[in-house]
């Protein structure tokens, strides 16, 4: 019987349920595997605190060197969260021998360049299933499912507090303030819920899927990143009387050599695969050209689904795949070509547009001329409710057009004395 030897550092959330799933399936994966996964330390800070799990005391430590010095441990599980504690932690496990599996998003997508480096140079392997959509095995399927590189698209429902609250929204008529106020409650958001809600942890995770995707190293600093907290309960209603359902999504794309990565909110027609994604739940729609269209969906946070993913690349690592991973994978190296990023302003979609005007003859003939004047043609129009303040609400959505064209056009048309709000815009995909 093979044994792998574990050295946890942080033993919050995560931590403690991968404690949870070593202590009540040990016996199981053994008889699966022929691995077993034995608890050498577990590293924090705080060792008073109850996290519905016992560990014995002389497992417990609040001293991270000696984890890294010890010879025993094979592999080093981070689960601390952040950018800079972390990233030394890893490049000095590296130095130590160590193997690495982690579920830290934000690290690998604005330092995993340096972080594979570190792996190739030192032998080791960086195990990262967690970190995505920790409930479905996505990565692997993105990394062994497509190893021809064939993706051509994917887009992504990844954060499931944006979910829960654009679900509340569309379903209970809640403004954004009281979905937020909901998510809370029910646990699914942070209580600074920040890097969820202004789409900046999607992005992570988008540029952690396309490196593996497309096999481009992924400048983070190029994605295009809009958040939920502008969506208005009228324009989900607006929009789901023409038939569309809001999402916040992560949209990767290759055309032409240049990679679309872009995360904001967007409009999709209810037979979408991923319209029907409802409350926390992640799905990741796949296309490629060999493949097809595939659809991964389940919880994609949580405690147990994140440690589920991160035992499961302890057992990897125990069984030498990771490392058989580390060596053949060129996603996990540091020899990747740049991504060649397509600028916001250079996309072509279709889109949805709510003006806010006056109520008086030829505020449409005025629109309309501007959007024609910037070759910005129109699908359909129809004047909405009248507001509170006597203004009507004018909606439009427009065929598919360059993006720099209709930013052009609607700041054009935001300067006119008869547009009394900024114009809301929603891309729409199919």
């Amino acid at each position: 019987m093979k044994t792998l030897n574990i050295g946890l550092v942080g033993f919050g959330t995560v931590g403690a349920g991968v404690v949870k799933i070593l202590r009540a399936h040990a016996d199981q994966m053994e008889a699966n595997t022929g691995l077993r996964l034995r608890l050498g330390a577990v590293c924090d800070l705080d060792l008073t605190s109850d996290r519905g799990v016992d560990v014995p005391d002389d497992l417990l430590t609040d001293d991270v060197e000696s984890v890294l010095a010890d010879p025993e441990i094979d592999v080093l599980c981070e689960l601390v969260g952040g950018t800079t504690f972390a990233r030394d932690l890893i490049l000095r496990a590296f130095d130590a021998g160590k193997h690495v599996v982690t579920a830290n998003k934000a690290l690998l997508a604005e330092h995993g360049r340096e972080l594979f480096a570190k792996a190739e140079q030192t032998g080791r392997s960086i195990s990262f299933e967690g970190s995505v959509c920790g409930g479905i095995p996505l990565l692997r399927a993105v990394r062994e499912g497509h190893p021809g590189g064939e993706i051509t698209r994917l887009t992504g429902i990844v954060n499931g507090t944006c979910n829960y609250i654009l679900t509340e929204m569309a379903e209970r008529g809640a403004d954004y303030e009281s979905a937020l106020a909901a998510a809370q409650d029910a646990g699914y958001a942070e209580a600074d819920p920040t890097l969820d809600v202004n789409g900046v942890d999607s992005a992570h995770k988008l540029a952690i899927l396309a490196r593996l995707a497309f096999c481009r190293e992924i400048d983070f600093g190029g994605i295009h990143v809009e958040g939920i907290s502008g969506i208005k309960p009228m324009d989900i209603e607006f929009g789901a009387e023409m038939g569309y359902i809001v999402k916040l999504l992560a949209i990767a794309k290759l055309a032409e050599g240049e990679l679309e990565l872009r995360v904001h909110p967007t409009f999709l027609l209810g037979d979408h695969p991923l319209a029907a994604v409802s409350g926390v739940f992640n799905a990741v729609w796949i296309r490629g050209e060999a493949t097809g269209d595939t659809m991964h969906y389940g919880k994609g946070a949580g405690q147990m689904p994140t440690a589920a993913a991160v035992v499961s690349d302890l057992v990897d690592v125990g069984l030498g795949r990771a490392a058989i991973n580390a060596a053949s994978c060129r996603a996990l190296s540091s020899r990747l070509e740049p991504a060649r990023i397509r600028k916001i302003s250079e996309i072509e979609t279709q889109y949805y547009m709510r003006f806010t005007v006056l109520d008086q003859p030829g505020v449409l003939a005025a629109i309309s001329g501007i959007l024609g004047k910037h070759r910005i043609s129109i699908d359909s129009a129809h004047q909405a409710e009248r507001s509170p303040e006597g203004y009507v609400f004018v909606v439009m959505i427009a065929h598919r057009a360059r993006e720099h064209g209709l930013a052009e056009a609607l700041a054009e048309i935001d300067r006119l004395d008869v547009v009394k709000a900024p114009t809301q815009l929603i891309r729409i995909e199919r």
